[in-house]
């Protein structure tokens, strides 16, 4: 695929493992790239599991397309641009029974046909594992980089691996490492308690050498913000950190 002379950067969210809460760091960086004023969208690369729009309340908003190609969606607070097959589908949870051939199809639809409008960053929401939409994205896409996401298990951090390796290999950069469900903070005494043993996201990335860009909560509040479509409403101070090193990265 192309540059996109719409797109200044494009950076992949992976994990290589499902259920670490990749698609919600997503949207939280997404979020926290826009409330700095930067103009970002976010592709829900993630064909057959799609989250994204029901995060920011667009789910039963359907994309308006023309000739020229499919505009994206913009959310109502921060104006980030979102295309994801959900907004396609006729219902939301519609199955997308599709093979691999196809699945790469669509992601480079994403690309190539929609009208993105001059974006600081493109974020994109990988399914997990490294099948044919990561290799799609990796081996076609001008990225300029990928940001892992794992939780604290060591059954997790091997899977991951599996991700950062299959980066590397393929010869693109790694921006670091992201430790979410790091921990919970008890709301009444503020106790911090590690739900799936101590963090490892510090050692993990020394020993792969690549940077570790911050651990994230356990937090319910974001849990509720999701299901409601509030995402754009939630702030958290960690998010902010990690936000603050990707973009020294591109200063």
């Amino acid at each position: 695929m192309e540059l996109n002379p719409n797109i200044n950067r494009t950076i992949a969210v992976m994990s290589g493992k499902g259920g670490v809460g990749k698609s919600s760091v997503s949207a939280l960086l997404t979020v926290e790239m826009a409330r700095r004023g930067l103009k970002v969208g976010i592709m829900d690369a993630d064909i057959t599991g799609p989250s994204v729009p029901t995060m920011f309340g667009i789910v039963h908003i359907r994309p308006l397309v023309s000739e020229a190609g499919i505009f994206p969606v913009e959310t109502e607070k921060y104006k980030i641009q979102v295309i994801s097959i959900n907004l396609l589908l006729e219902r939301p949870d519609q199955p997308v029974i599709w093979r691999g051939p196809l699945l790469s199809k669509a992601i480079q639809d994403f690309w190539n046909e929609v009208l993105w409008a001059n974006l600081d960053f493109l974020i994109l929401d990988m399914p997990p594992g490294t099948g044919d939409v990561p290799l799609t994205v990796l081996q076609s896409m001008p990225l300029d980089g990928t940001v892992i996401v794992s939780s604290p298990q060591d059954l997790a951090f091997m899977i991951v691996k599996k991700a950062i390796h299959m980066v590397q290999q393929l010869q693109k950069p790694v921006l670091g490492l992201v430790e979410n469900m790091s921990y919970i903070q008890c709301p009444k005494c503020q106790e911090i308690i590690y739900p799936f043993g101590q963090p490892k996201g510090k050692d993990i990335s020394t020993q792969l050498q690549i940077p570790f860009l911050g651990e994230l909560p356990i937090d319910p509040v974001l849990s509720e913000y999701c299901d409601a479509g509030k995402i754009e409403e939630y702030e958290n101070p960690e998010v902010k950190k990690i936000v603050d090193k990707l973009l020294v990265g591109f200063s």
